[in-house]
């Protein structure tokens, strides 16, 4: 399965934007748990998921080719 990562604010500072290949991975709870392992520093920040330009509430199945965005806490004004 073939994902897009798009990241934001700090969180750019240990992951860059790519493409990667994995297989295992159906949901975004599982998405969490492999992206956290490959990049542990994510484990002490607070961020949200978007996949494919929605943000993720909830655990959320993933189909191939999806683009997902880890974003760090953000407020409006």
């Amino acid at each position: 399965m073939e994902i897009e990562i798009i990241s934001f604010g700090q969180i750019t500072e240990f992951i860059n934007n790519q493409k990667i290949e994995v297989d295992g991975i159906a949901d975004t709870d599982a998405f969490k748990q492999y992206i956290e392992d490959r990049f542990p520093a994510l484990k002490g920040i607070k961020y949200k998921l978007a996949l494919n330009k929605n943000i993720i509430q909830q655990n959320t199945k993933i189909a191939n080719q999806a683009t997902i965005a880890i974003m760090p806490p953000f407020s409006g004004g």
